[in-house]
């Protein structure tokens, strides 16, 4: 076959149409229903055809359509008032506006990801991770927060899923050409394409060009290494997304950190955007972006490795998203050596130094490993989990970075995830809540305390709506992929009798990882049939999920569902639909009545897909995990009992089977007494009114909570904020607070080695104390060298358990009182006894200096 040449054509725009360019190229698009109608009304049939997508729709439409459109006055000036809204969106006031105004925040955020799920046009995702990514910024430019996204462009994104006639899962790969996507390539000033570039081992480099996606105000930069002059490896670098291992995996991982950063310094050059002041890793794939900034530092501003370091760490934020070990990325340290070393090398950051940063060099830890999580933590000042038991988790997890300290003090705080409501809310539901709330924006959370103002009836018929709507789209995907899987045309009939709109709906939709457990709900297959086909009371059950394409066990899961729902007594009532994705996901979430969710816990850190179908009146049905456990209250749905009474780490006490056997009797009970009794208790108008009690419930307690807008506030106001004055003290008057941070912290490792509580006696409370009693303690200290304000001495006291351990441990600091000479000084204070029962304390010195964010952070402590 001979070789053929191949460009791109683009549709020329009549000037009435043009400002259709724009309106296609920002993603804000993806979450304007107006701006969606908009474009479905240019041709419904190729708009269906076209899966949506606005790019394509303009590249399909011909010239005779697009001459026509131009021409319809009405047409033209519905398109103008979409430019101008888009516009105005762009340019008006907002939340962060008055933020900034009161508070020293950032100018610039770079948020690093190896995932963003904006849109199905654009699929660069493959789970939560992404999903989150995507709200993330879709919030942030409702909001005005000043983010810039860094990610990778991967030409053939995650896989799509396919079935085999027996129930296995396919992966298929389709090319993405970045010319046909809602992308546009950055250019130097002359036009040229802009690149950055990576140094590999065996004399190799990278070369990347930087594509952005416009999500609103927000730009997402995307690099990709498939350019030509890049030998084969390197340009398959950005073929697939957690596609490869080994080298190859550490090579994306350095291109998206190190080739990141330099993409935002190509961004700022370009377009004269500010300098991002906080750095956000979100997970730990882009940790990378620490070394760089550590290279440029040292070469660019004459600091040494410590001093560099600590700046860098200063403006850091890092987002821990797994409570399972083995969900963080790990290499081989000889492979981070080789590539960090001789032509990798970088700048002012020998290897030797390098490879500490995630080292596993702790007690339980790996020799020879390279963490990217552990690096994480310890180039950020600032670190998150993403729910409160998740934070739980997290502190429990890596504990071993801070020995010496109580899990409750590991300086790991806790965000929860929230979700993008514009994305994810169906516009039958905002437009209801429009109809009987007014104008307020129940997306925004507000209007949702007068949720009872909405008539039952009406709520009770968009569900019903959603309910029908989804079970069209079930019925569409059933028949395309039974049809993949073998089947005829005529043997296509039973689709056309899938689900029922008026059939309690439960939706299960996930990765397939073994701890997610999909096929919980198989544990009793009779059991579950009868649930099926109850006479009275029956459910249905719509179930979605893609397992990583080397992960067999996940396929095996997949497998047995399916031939599970294959049954041709219960497929009428029970699916599986393949290539579970955004678009998929935008209906489905919707259109349940139930979201059930049985992961092992503690082992969902967040979870956001209940928190959709929670915005669009489902209830939940989930173990007590992730953001489920912080925000269930007994009245916005049920909760499935953990058998197995593990710790916050889940290691089980019982054996998984006979665990896995409780827990799926429990969720078996909760539908059959609870969930449909109460879904098909309905009155005379056949309306389910103690059901309706809860949706509304759900939507006034949980709506303003679950937003990704309610998220991102947090993150800047509790973490950005705080990291860009950090990272503005740090490199003030020629880095001075920095500079002192790291010879300080040179200091105190030394001393504390030497450091001695050497002798503490208390007085003021006799033998029979009281409540409201003040305990004065006095505490010697051989300081070692340090000066007394260079530590903090420490009263930690609490209820004394059985065992000589403190319980709801509170801390007061002691004063230095009296030089004894020879660097020995008195630490005095005062401890109130507040409780009756056993009383305990204990007295402790830790790490004290202006540039510490926290007291704990150096990891450094003696206890008396």
């Amino acid at each position: 076959m001979r070789a053929i040449r191949r460009f791109n054509v683009r549709t020329a725009l009549p000037e009435p149409l043009s400002p259709l360019s724009e309106l296609a190229t920002n993603l804000r698009w993806s979450w304007h229903s107006r701006t969606r109608e908009l474009f479905r009304d240019m041709d419904p049939e190729a708009w269906e055809r076209v899966h949506e997508d606005p790019v394509a729709l303009l590249a399909a439409l011909t010239p005779e359509c697009l001459a026509e459109l131009a021409a319809d006055e009405s047409f033209v000036a519905r398109i103008r008032a979409a430019s101008e809204g888009l516009s105005s969106y762009l340019t008006s006031k907002v939340w962060y506006d008055d933020f900034r105004g009161e508070r020293q925040a950032p100018a610039s955020i770079a948020y690093f990801s190896a995932e963003f799920g904006l849109t199905h046009v654009l699929p660069q995702y493959s789970g939560g991770l992404g999903i989150l990514a995507g709200d993330h910024l879709k919030s942030a430019s409702d909001l005005g927060v000043p983010i810039v996204g860094i990610g990778l462009f991967y030409k053939s994104g995650y896989f799509k899923q396919q079935l085999s006639a027996d129930g296995w899962q396919l992966e298929t790969y389709p090319l993405l050409d970045p010319d046909d996507l809602p992308l546009s390539l950055v250019r130097e000033a002359d036009g040229t394409p802009a690149e950055v570039v990576l140094a590999l081992p065996g004399d190799r480099t990278v070369r990347a060009r930087i594509w952005k996606a416009q999500v609103g105000r927000v730009p997402l930069l995307l690099l990709d290494s498939d350019v030509e002059g890049n030998d084969a490896a390197a340009r398959e670098l950005t073929g697939r997304l957690y596609g490869g291992g080994g080298d190859q995996r550490l090579e994306q991982e350095m291109l998206l950190g190190i080739g990141g950063v330099r993409a935002l310094r190509t961004w700022s050059r370009l377009t004269g955007a500010p300098e991002p002041e906080v750095y956000h890793c979100n997970e730990g794939h882009a940790g990378f972006l620490s070394v760089e900034r550590i290279s440029e530092l040292v070469t660019r501003q004459g600091l040494d490795f410590d001093q560099a370091q600590q700046v860098v760490r200063a403006s850091n934020v890092f987002t821990t998203h797994t409570p399972v070990p083995a969900g963080i990325d790990r290499f081989d340290a000889e492979a981070v050596r080789a590539h960090f070393s001789g032509h990798g090398e970088l700048a002012g950051v020998p290897v030797d130094r390098v490879l500490p940063l995630g080292a596993e060099d702790y007690d339980g830890g790996q020799p020879g490993i390279f963490n990217m999580a552990v690096m994480g933590l310890r180039m950020a000042q600032r670190s998150n989990g993403v729910s409160l038991l998740h934070g739980e988790v997290s502190r429990e997890m890596f504990d071993v970075l801070w020995p010496g300290f109580d899990d409750t003090e590991v300086p790991i705080t806790s965000i929860t995830n929230g979700v993008h409501a514009p994305t994810w809310m169906d516009p039958k539901v905002v437009d209801l809540a429009r109809r009987h709330l007014g104008e307020q924006d129940v997306r925004e959370g507000i209007g949702w305390d007068d949720v009872d103002r909405i008539p039952r009836a009406e709520l009770w018929a968009v569900k019903r709506e959603l309910r029908e709507q989804l079970v069209a789209d079930v019925r569409e995907r059933m028949r395309r992929s039974a049809s993949t899987r073998g089947a005829s045309q005529a043997e296509l009939g039973w689709t056309d009798q899938i689900l029922d709109p008026d059939v309690l709906t439960i939706g299960f939709a996930r990765r397939v990882p073994t701890y997610k457990r999909l096929t919980l709900m198989l544990r009793d297959p009779e059991r579950l049939r009868a649930l099926l086909l109850h006479p009275e009371r029956p459910i249905q059950l719509v179930i979605a999920g893609k397992s990583h394409p080397a992960d067999e066990t996940g396929k095996k899961l997949i497998q047995e569902m399916v031939r599970f729902t294959d049954d041709p007594q219960l497929r009428q009532r029970i699916v599986f639909l393949p290539n579970y994705d955004m678009e998929m996901a935008q209906t489905l979430m919707p259109g349940v009545d139930v979201w059930l969710n049985n992961p092992l816990r503690p082992y969902e850190a967040s979870g956001t897909s209940g928190m959709k179908a929670a915005l669009n009146g489902g209830l939940n049905l989930s173990i007590l995990d992730g953001w489920w456990d912080e925000w269930y209250d007994g009245e916005n749905g049920w909760a499935i009992p953990s058998a197995d009474p593990t710790g916050v780490t889940g290691e089980p006490t019982m054996d998984e089977n006979r665990r896995d056997d409780l827990e799926a009797a429990a969720l078996y009970d909760l539908i059959e007494s609870q969930v449909a009794a109460r879904f098909y208790d309905v009155d005379e108008q056949g309306v389910p009114q103690h059901w309706l009690e809860m949706v509304e419930h759900t939507l006034r307690v949980l709506g303003p909570k679950v937003l990704a807008t309610r998220m991102v506030r947090d993150y800047t106001t509790l973490l950005y904020t705080p990291a860009a004055i950090a990272g503005r003290a740090a490199s003030s008057d020629d880095y001075a607070l920095a500079r002192d941070l790291a010879a300080y912290r040179d200091n105190a490792r030394n001393a504390f080695s030497h450091l001695q509580i050497e002798h503490v006696e208390a007085e003021g409370v006799s033998d029979a104390p009281l409540v409201g009693d003040q305990l004065t303690v006095r505490a010697y200290v051989q300081l070692a060298g340090l000066a007394p304000d260079q530590v903090t001495v420490q009263a930690v006291h609490g209820r004394a358990s059985d065992s000589d351990e403190l319980r709801d441990v509170e801390v007061v600091d002691l004063a230095p009182a009296q030089d004894l000479g020879d660097g020995r000084w008195r630490f005095d204070g005062s401890v109130a006894l507040r409780r009756s029962g056993a009383f305990g304390y204990t007295v402790r010195v830790l790490p004290r200096h202006p540039a510490l964010a926290n007291p704990v952070e150096l990891g450094l402590v003696v206890n008396a």
